[in-house]
Parts: structure tokens; C-alpha cells; sequence
């Protein structure tokens, strides 16, 4: 076996082990519900204004897959991608990979991502909307984590269903090292 075979052995196992042992904060049903409530309030608010949704990748990725489908109205979609994790489980500076191709000059625009963190990521990409001449913006965020160390002092998404305690947590678009997103609900691993 080489060398290669036996770290993705190794990886796998830990991944795993982590999943295994994890702790179930937010179960899938619960997540389903909390969609429904956000998609209602969008419509409610948005559901006459053809508005375009930004999916923030890779994190967004299932929110926003999740909730369009739950969205009767016409709309736009596009992503971008803006991070500070790269992989790793602790924040560091601001990357931006892609850039959105639909313009938002005069648009009403929902960042749709899966959790507010400290956000920094969010702030960054709230300012890059204003500078490109959003007409409104919305935000849209599966988790908000509660804690008091926020890039902006009160800082909060516009719509959000979902409050988790201040740990680590992966799934339904959160990673945990790169891996998880797909945990079908919301998860800690023991200790973090």
C-alpha cells in the first residue's frame, strides 16, 4: 500500500470517528422546519421584487439549495466565494476566489450562507454589495452562533431560524477539516 493509500485510510477513519462520536445539536427534521419559516418571510418580503440570490460557496452551497426549491416566485441565482477558513477550523484572512457575474446595480439581493459566525466574511461581502449599487440586501443564513464576538457590533442576518451555542459545528453545508457538509443535520464534535 502507498504512502497516499494509507493517509486517506488514516483520514478516513478520523473522519469517522468524528461523525461517530459528534454530538447532535440540530436534527434534520428541525432544519427542514426552520427552512419553511425562512422561505415563508422571504416571500412574504421579497416574493414581488424578481430579486437575485447569492450563494456564498462552499457553505452556502445546501442552504441555498434547500431553500430556492422552497421559493414560488421568479428569481435570479448566482455565487460567489469569499472565505477565511481554506480548510482549516479557525478564521484567518478574508480570499476571495470568485467574484458574482450577475450585477447587482439596482437589484434586490439575498447572501444566502450557512452559518453567522463572527462574521467577517459576511461584512466584507455586504460592503462589496453596497459598493456594486444593491438597491436592497437581504441575508439569509441557516445558523447564527451565539456569541458576543462579532465583526460588527450587532450584526445579524435578515433571515435566520436557527441558533446554535458557540462550538465548532459542521453539517448542512458547514465543514468540519474540508469534510461533512453533507451530515444531514447540525453537529459539534466532542470537546469543540
Amino acid at each position: 500500500m502507498s504512502r497516499l493509500d494509507a493517509d486517506s485510510l488514516t483520514s478516513l477513519s478520523d473522519m469517522r470517528d468524528v461523525m461517530d462520536n459528534a454530538d447532535c445539536l440540530i436534527s434534520q427534521p428541525e432544519v427542514e422546519r426552520a427552512l419553511d419559516r425562512m422561505a415563508d418571510e422571504i416571500t412574504r418580503d421579497l416574493g414581488d421584487r424578481l430579486p437575485v440570490f447569492y450563494c456564498v460557496m462552499n457553505g452556502g452551497l445546501i442552504t441555498t439549495g434547500h431553500l430556492l426549491t422552497r421559493l414560488g416566485f421568479p428569481l435570479e441565482v448566482d455565487y460567489l466565494h469569499a472565505t477565511r477558513y481554506r480548510g482549516g477550523l479557525r478564521g484567518g484572512e478574508l480570499f476571495w476566489r470568485v467574484s458574482p457575474e450577475v450585477p447587482m446595480a439596482g437589484r434586490h439581493v439575498v447572501i444566502v450562507d450557512d452559518i453567522l459566525d463572527e462574521g467577517a466574511t459576511l461584512a466584507a461581502i455586504l460592503d462589496y454589495c453596497r459598493q456594486a449599487g444593491a438597491a436592497s440586501i437581504s441575508t439569509a443564513v441557516l445558523v447564527d452562533k451565539q456569541h458576543a464576538r462579532k465583526a460588527v457590533p450587532g450584526l445579524r442576518a435578515d433571515y435566520c431560524s436557527l441558533e446554535v451555542a458557540d462550538r465548532y459545528v459542521f453539517g448542512f453545508g458547514m465543514d468540519y477539516k474540508g469534510y461533512w457538509r453533507n451530515a444531514p443535520g447540525i453537529y459539534a464534535p466532542k470537546g469543540l
